[in-house]
């Protein structure tokens, strides 16, 4: 007997097999657009009454428009990281290390619990490049991710390890960009 795609019931054990997997994304590059990314699967992801645990590393005090928007959704758990000034690669402080590492440790448990269907970590990988986490670390975060979690890593400066253990990789170029006009972030566009 031939299978039939359009047969509900082939329909219905391709979607469990293909959403009992979860994947490996990493949204990187010097172009806008990667935790915009990131958040376009946490809404879809959303829709289909997941639930999703929102991680934002350095991040502590920037005033972001998508955690009104998101917080009101019980679905969604979101954790800030970071503190009230930006991390300065060069002048590192022990309180950027520590607040990232907590983040880490609140990110691995987190996963570990399998309440959340989609964990997005924003701006990990330029925690990781910076050295506030180590590097080891986040690639031992995807190794011991459970098989049915999506992990999405963000940032610039993706390590060619986490690109190799991703499934997915977008690579955002810049190709023209309105701060290079004078245009600086926008309310409600670019936070």
């Amino acid at each position: 007997m031939e299978s039939n795609f359009l047969d509900p019931s082939f329909f219905s054990l391709y979607i469990t097999c293909v959403l009992s997997k979860g994947l490996v994304e990493i949204f990187t590059g010097d172009g806008k657009g990667k935790t915009s990314a990131a958040l376009g699967i946490a809404l879809r992801a959303l829709g289909q009454g997941f639930k999703v645990f929102i991680v934002y590393f350095m991040k502590g005090a920037s005033p972001l428009s998508e955690i009104e928007a998101l917080s009101q959704n019980p679905d969604v758990t979101i954790l800030r990281s970071g503190g009230k000034n930006f991390v300065n690669p060069k002048t590192i402080a022990q309180a950027d290390k520590d607040e990232a590492r907590k983040a880490l440790n609140f990110t691995r448990q987190a996963m570990l619990s399998k309440k959340y269907d989609i964990i997005i970590l924003d701006e990990i990988n330029v925690a990781s490049a910076w050295g506030l986490i180590d590097l080891n670390e986040v690639q031992e975060l995807i190794k011991n991710k459970p098989r049915e979690i999506e992990l999405v890593l963000t940032g610039r400066y993706a390590d060619d390890s986490l690109i190799a253990l991703a499934d997915l990789v977008t690579h955002m170029t810049k190709v023209k960009h309105p701060y290079d006009q004078g245009i600086s972030a926008r309310k409600g566009i670019d936070y």
